[in-house]
């Protein structure tokens, strides 16, 4: 048995290797954003509906008018074709 060989395989299983990883200095991540030209198109609709009136009073003034004064009537045939148009459109 050689004991050369033996002492020479033992010294590199004896050798620590120290990996040292240095620290990144002045490194700075920064997140980016990007919207689409749909997205762009969406936000600026949503905008113009927001800046918008929820009820158009041009149009419910006089109906308002018509139901205080007691002058409103709501025809039955005109209701009854409006209910099933809108019953065979949901069939």
């Amino acid at each position: 048995m050689r004991i050369e060989a033996y002492t020479q395989v033992q010294q590199l299983y004896n050798t620590k290797k120290v990996n040292k990883v240095e620290p990144k200095k002045n490194v700075s991540f920064s997140d980016k954003l990007q919207i689409s030209g749909i997205g762009k198109d969406i936000q600026t609709a949503k905008a113009a509906v927001a800046a918008s009136a929820d009820i158009r009073e041009e149009v419910t003034a006089p109906l308002k008018a018509q139901v205080q004064a007691g002058s409103y009537e709501v025809s039955a045939e005109s209701f009854g074709e409006k209910l099933f148009k809108k019953y065979e459109e949901m069939r």
